[in-house]
């Protein structure tokens, strides 16, 4: 979020702001880095996060917080903010994300066991880039078909639906032309919504996570 000389705010997609202010992180090439990097590097020099259920929303430094419209802004978007659920949840998006990559290899959507994939230049598909932004993770099964994952930590809304949707299209008309493309939405709580909307898209599935946390007894010997 950026403030403008009349008292407004503009908010910009961050890589995309990055990219056209050069200045902001000159040590990095912004396009070939995650988001959670550069979200890093940009808390070090001073920026604060304020996370919601689908984006997280980045201040200057120095920004004015008595700012017109400041907490209208800062807490709204598209989606609703995160609330506390009773059940354990990732915090943070991509943390979600690193775990599946992680673990990819023991997951089974309808029977097609799945990995990473790696482009010809070596670049694997977490936050994979594209023309129509970062796809969350991009996998692929035996048979090379392809899997779009748009992962939510929290809600997921059928909003998620349009996103994916756009991932899927974009794979299917460059590195997916031959291949089969799917899709996959990953989150804590999948909405009613969402289910109706999945019901008539094909080639779509949904999940919904759950984290467990065990502590076993190290026994001295």
């Amino acid at each position: 979020m950026i403030s403008r000389d009349d008292g407004g705010i503009e908010i910009f997609p961050m890589k995309e702001w990055l990219r056209l202010n050069p200045d902001i992180l000159p040590e990095i090439d912004v396009r070939n880095n995650t988001s959670h990097r550069i979200r890093s590097m940009l808390r070090a020099k001073g920026w604060q996060m304020h996370e919601l259920s689908d984006e997280i929303r980045m201040l200057k430094p120095g920004f004015d917080q008595n700012t017109a419209n400041y907490s209208e802004i800062l807490g709204s978007s598209s989606g609703e903010e995160i609330e506390e659920s009773q059940s354990p949840y990732f915090s943070l998006e991509y943390q979600l994300r690193d775990f599946l990559a992680s673990n990819l290899n023991t997951v089974s959507i309808n029977g097609r066991r799945l990995k990473l994939y790696i482009d010809p230049t070596g670049r694997d598909g977490v936050e994979y880039p594209s023309a129509v932004g970062p796809i969350d993770m991009l996998a692929v099964d035996e048979q090379g078909s392809f899997f779009v994952f748009e992962l939510k930590r929290a809600a997921g809304s059928d909003r998620a639906m349009g996103q994916l949707a756009r991932y899927m299209g974009w794979v299917k008309k460059t590195v997916g032309q031959e291949k089969d493309v799917f899709g996959v939405i990953v989150a804590k709580n999948i909405s009613s919504n969402l289910r109706y909307a999945a019901s008539i898209v094909p080639h779509v599935y949904l999940f919904e996570y759950e984290v467990s946390f065990q502590l076993n007894a190290a026994h001295q010997n």
